[in-house]
C-alpha cells in the first residue's frame, strides 16, 4: 500500500524526511570522520549502536505495518555474488572515505570539504555502476542467485521468531559492546 501523497507535496516530504534523517545522523555523531574511522579500528562503537537500533526499530515497525495492513514487502532478489561484491566494496570505500553515503551526504550538509570530495567520487562510480550494469546484469547478478526470498522463507523460521532473535540478540550486543568500551577505557 501506497500513501496517496503525489506531486507537490510528496517532495516537500521528501526533503523533509531526508532533512530530519540527516539531523538524526549528525546528532548520533555519525556524520564525523573520526566517529566512522574509529569503528573500524574498534575504537567507538557509536555506528554500530545505532545501525543496531535502526535494524530493531525499523525491522518491528516495518513488520508491524505490514501485519495491519499498511505497508507490503517488496523483496529484491537475493543474489549472493553481486551482493558480497557490492558489500565489499562498499566496506573499502567507507574505510577509505571515511562515510557511508547517508552520513556522507550530512556532512556535506554540516560543511565538510573532503566529505564533499568524496561526494563527487560517489556520483563517479554511479555513473561507473549505471553505465556497467547491463554487463554486471548479465554476467554477475545471476551468479548465486537465490530468487525473491526471505530468511524465513530459507531458514524456516517464522518471522516473528527473527523478530523475538533480534529483540535479544541486539541488546546483548550492546551489553557486549559497552562491556569492551569499559575494558578499553581501563586500560
Amino acid at each position: 500500500m501506497n500513501l496517496p501523497i503525489t506531486g507537490n507535496l510528496a517532495l516537500v516530504l521528501a526533503v523533509l524526511f531526508g532533512a530530519v534523517f540527516g539531523f538524526l545522523l549528525q546528532r548520533g555523531k555519525v556524520t564525523y570522520y573520526d566517529v566512522i574511522v574509529n569503528q573500524f579500528r574498534f575504537k567507538d562503537f557509536t555506528v554500530l549502536k545505532v545501525m543496531l537500533t535502526a535494524v530493531l526499530v525499523g525491522g518491528i515497525g516495518v513488520w508491524g505495518l505490514h501485519e495491519i495492513g499498511l505497508a507490503q514487502y517488496h523483496i529484491k532478489p537475493a543474489q549472493l555474488l553481486g551482493v558480497g561484491l557490492g558489500a565489499a566494496l562498499f566496506g573499502i570505500g567507507m574505510v577509505l572515505y571515511g562515510y557511508c553515503p547517508g552520513t556522507g551526504v550530512a556532512a556535506v550538509g554540516q560543511g565538510s570539504l573532503h566529505a564533499l570530495v568524496g561526494f563527487g567520487g560517489m556520483l563517479v562510480g554511479g555513473i561507473f555502476y549505471a553505465l556497467s550494469f547491463k554487463w554486471v546484469n548479465e554476467n554477475i547478478l545471476p551468479v548465486a542467485s537465490l530468487g525473491k526470498v526471505r530468511l524465513p522463507d530459507v531458514t524456516g523460521i517464522p518471522e516473528a521468531g527473527w523478530y523475538v532473535l533480534l529483540l535479544i540478540a541486539i541488546p546483548a550486543i550492546f551489553v557486549a559492546v559497552e562491556r569492551y568500551e569499559q575494558k578499553v577505557s581501563r586500560t
